[in-house]
């Protein structure tokens, strides 16, 4: 079905009406903050965003908009990376329906381990309200002060606690999702183990608000650990990194909460950019990695399991040097150099960026392989290399050349990526690991999969969302 080509006053005064005039904008001074996404990539305009504060509101909202033939596309806290949450520049006009009211926590189960939220409540609320009942909520994002449940979900986002915790998807149990049709299927079970029909949950984590509007969720917490060691090691190269991970996997298996690579210009970018943040040796090294080892027993069980790995890797010559965090201060600084990193990019000029992931054994001969084929289309371009090296995510990212013209740079980003990608695909690897697939990226996930995978996507958007009115454009190229 095609989409209504305008939104007429009287249409955006029905749709006020659901949720009162003052959460219904539509003052371009007011939308502006919603229409553009923080790289710049993606600006756009929309007649109307709405702030429901219920499910019934947002319920009445996907009604009428699918009897309207209007297009809506859910928002959490705009910090997506690939477009999805903001309106395609060109096509029908959609309405924005913000989530950000929509922020309460429903409920806290200590014993159970489970925590009920809605949808716009913000990701470090969440990690702050677990750990006020002695509960860890291990989802963590550089963008945790401002992104949302809501969004976390809908793109399934990954982050630095991936390798032991799972993504967004492992810590969830349950959803309250509006469908299209303005129908609510409520499903907030705390159950661990339920194996009853269609695991409907999944189809909804990782759709990117393009099958309904997730309005709450059952979230999964875990003991807090009772101690934890962070250090940073510096070391010569990817392969070296690898040896150390295999190591500390053997060493500490689950208690290895965290294993990040950078690149040695990302952690010179951070020290020149971010209050705060320097490197922590006297000597740069080529190679940095952040380790963190948890453990649920005591913070002396940590703390041995940190010193035999790092006394075993400096006498055999895997590392080069390392500094053990002595504080939580000193530890949260070290976290701060590693989430600062995206953001030091942005004074070095025009970044192309990748989400991709290998195999985690095929780390260092990716690297390898990508920097040449980067400097053939763009010579002088500086690798800013980073990422989850235990769970195979490298952000592999670009920065222009000194001294280079910002958009004759960027201007090079299909290019780039292209080559960047088929060779991530040639290792058996994926062009989104964490970030999703929005509009930056619908294209090119229908020209990589298989036509019985696509064809299988689109059934099912087209069984949810008959109308064609949740996020159109997005993910899977419009029918």
């Amino acid at each position: 079905m095609s989409l209504s080509p305008s939104l007429s006053p009287s249409l955006i005064e029905r749709f006020a009406a659901i949720v009162g005039p003052g959460n219904a904008l539509t003052d371009p001074s007011d939308t502006q903050g919603f229409t553009h996404e923080h790289r710049d990539l993606y600006q756009a305009t929309t007649p109307l965003v709405l702030r429901p504060g219920t499910k019934e509101e947002v319920a009445a909202i996907l009604k009428l908009a699918t009897e309207t033939k209007t297009a809506i596309i859910p928002q959490g806290g705009n910090t997506g990376l690939t477009g999805g949450q903001v309106p395609l520049a060109e096509g029908p006009p959609a309405v924005i329906l913000s989530l950000s009211r929509m922020n309460r926590i429903l409920d806290i189960d200590a014993i159970g381990g489970t925590m009920t939220v809605e949808a716009g409540v913000v990701l470090q609320t969440i990690q702050e309200s677990a750990a006020e009942v002695g509960k860890l909520f291990p989802l963590s994002l550089g963008a945790e002060g401002s992104c949302q449940i809501g969004g976390n979900l809908s793109t399934n986002a990954g982050g630095t606690a991936v390798l032991a915790y799972g993504n967004t998807r492992q810590l969830c149990l349950g959803l309250e999702v509006v469908l299209p049709t303005g129908e609510v299927w409520t499903a907030l079970r705390k159950l661990k183990k339920d194996n009853t029909g269609y695991d409907l949950r999944d189809l909804f984590i990782g759709a990117e608000g393009t099958l309904g509007v997730i309005t709450a969720a059952v979230l999964k917490l875990f003991p807090m650990p009772a101690g934890r060691e962070v250090a940073i090691v510096g070391l010569t190269s990817p392969d070296a990194a690898l040896k150390l991970f295999r190591h500390a996997e053997a060493l500490s298996g689950s208690a290895l909460t965290a294993f990040e690579l950078m690149a040695r210009i990302g952690v010179e970018f951070t020290a020149r950019h971010i209050d705060g943040v320097r490197d922590p040796f006297a000597e740069p090294h080529d190679w940095y990695v952040l380790i963190e080892i948890s453990s649920n027993l005591s913070a002396d069980a940590a703390r041995h399991q940190m010193e035999a790995l790092l006394s075993a890797s400096l006498e055999d010559g895997t590392v080069d040097d390392a500094v053990v965090a002595q504080n939580e201060t000193q530890a949260q600084q070290f976290w701060h150099m590693r989430e600062a990193l995206s953001w030091a990019q942005k004074p070095e000029g025009g970044s192309i960026k990748h989400d991709i992931s290998v195999p985690v054994a095929a780390i260092p001969a990716f690297l390898a392989q990508a920097e040449p084929l980067v400097q053939a289309i763009v010579p002088g371009a500086r690798i800013v290399a980073f990422g989850h090296l235990g769970d195979g995510n490298i952000h592999y990212n670009i920065s222009q050349p000194v001294g280079a013209d910002r958009e004759t740079f960027l201007a090079r980003w299909d290019a780039v990526s292209a080559k960047v990608h088929a060779l991530a695909l040639s290792f058996g690897g994926s062009i989104s690991a964490e970030h999703g697939i929005g509009q930056m990226k619908r294209d090119e996930l229908a020209a990589i999969r298989a036509p019985i995978e696509i064809d299988l996507m689109q059934r099912i958007k087209a069984a949810f969302d008959p109308a064609g009115i949740m996020n159109p454009g997005k993910v899977l190229q419009t029918r």
